[in-house]
């Protein structure tokens, strides 16, 4: 199992000035890649004679050139420019398989500062990270997993720089899931979630408790002189809270995650439409306050860390139109999102929008799990005893399984 742990880094003013300079390496890097990328690749069109371009071609061609045109690259790690470059080769493979979008320049002061180190270029001390020509910097804490060490993303939010590092580990900080039954987890906007056990989460709405705040200093920014130090203190203070909205709505978020994975082994969602939702303007702002797409991530990788399984409802499934009492199943033709309750007009039970659609969920999840026989399945990859079942009688099967373990069956 890979697993991340992300933790705050503790640098001096020179350390920092470090660090900052690495990054700003590895974006150099990675524009100037690109940059060559899109000639040769021009060239290649008009003359297939002409090499195709690739990461590998293109680090070497950085090399034999970086003493003589960029040797400031010197003064940082060898990582911060090679792993750049291998990075944009991975964006080139997700954009010609249809997974990510072309990859664009990166902009000083508007992309994440980051830099990536392999595991042979930099070691741990306890609570210490020792990085080529900068020696060791405290951390905040020390490393939480036990295992093969496989790299180190160093980055930088607002003022506080943080070192992510990954780990291949057989270790489960996280004990299997009471499995108190199936619950049924429908998201909204004046409530975060609602189970199908009537239980409603408000969520934490960060950003419009600071709302007011955000504007303030928002406008503040705007009227500082470019390039002057006061419009410098302005934009630290406004990314600060900015980073704030973000750790208050993901601790929120994680807080949830975690309670539904440690009670329920079976869990049901609905595929959402984010990036269709945020296109209302009435509703963008507090849909993407909620952060329904971090929800589903934290939901599947812990879920996965518990045995639970996640059941994915198709986007299209009527979960709030149909009526959830026991044997009727009526589905009414529009319910706008004014109407919070409704009566059904076949059996007459009354429903919460949201509680009706959690029910829903529940159910689709509960019949999901029956009709696909989990517990006497046999996956893909083959082998006995490899299915979804939580203890199987068998070994698992020999090969590599996926470690997510959410059925998705829109």
């Amino acid at each position: 199992m890979i697993i991340s742990h992300k933790i705050r880094l503790d640098p001096n003013n020179k350390q920092a000035t470090y660090l900052a300079k690495a990054a700003g390496t590895a974006r150099f890097a990675y524009n100037w890649a690109l940059a060559e990328w899109q000639s040769q690749y021009a060239a290649w069109k008009d003359d297939n004679t002409q090499p195709k371009p690739n990461q590998m071609s293109l680090r070497r061609q950085l090399n034999a050139i970086k003493r003589e045109q960029f040797p400031w690259m010197l003064d940082v790690t060898k990582n911060a420019p090679q792993m750049a470059i291998i990075q944009l080769g991975q964006a080139f493979n997700n954009f010609f398989a249809g997974r990510a979008k072309h990859p664009q320049f990166k902009k000083k002061g508007k992309s994440r500062d980051s830099f990536t180190l392999t595991n042979d270029q930099f070691s741990l001390d306890a609570s210490r990270i020792r990085i080529p020509n900068l020696g060791l910097a405290r951390m905040r804490e020390t490393l939480r997993f036990f295992g093969k060490i496989l790299s180190a993303t160093i980055s930088r939010t607002a003022d506080q720089w943080f070192a992510s590092i990954t780990v291949d580990t057989d270790q489960n900080h996280l004990p299997p899931a009471e499995n108190q039954g199936t619950v049924g987890v429908d998201l909204g906007v004046s409530a975060l979630a609602t189970l199908s056990t009537g239980e409603k989460v408000v969520g934490a709405k960060p950003h419009k408790v600071l709302l007011s705040r955000l504007q303030r200093l928002s406008r503040s920014l705007s009227r500082k002189v470019k390039g002057s130090a006061n419009r410098h203190k302005a934009k630290q203070k406004l990314a600060k809270l900015h980073a704030r909205i973000a750790n208050i709505r993901q601790d929120s978020l994680h807080q949830l995650t975690t309670d539904l994975t440690r009670r329920f082994y079976t869990i049901g969602i609905e595929d959402l439409n984010v990036s269709g939702m945020v296109k209302n303007r009435r509703l963008s702002r507090a849909i993407s306050d909620m952060g329904f797409f971090e929800f589903r991530r934290q939901l599947e990788y812990k879920a996965g860390m518990r045995g639970a399984v996640v059941v994915v409802a198709d986007r299209f499934f009527a979960s709030s139109k149909t009526c959830s009492a026991s044997g009727c199943g009526y589905k009414v033709d529009k319910l706008p999102l004014s109407v919070r309750e409704w009566t059904c007009p076949v059996c007459g039970a009354v429903h919460d929008r949201d509680v009706n659609a959690a029910k829903n969920l529940q159910e689709y999840a509960s019949a999901t799990l029956s009709n696909h026989a989990v517990s006497s399945t046999v996956s893909a990859c083959g082998g006995e005893g490899s299915g979804l079942g939580r203890k199987p009688k068998t070994k698992p099967a020999p090969m590599k399984q996926e470690f997510n373990r959410k059925l998705d069956l829109g």
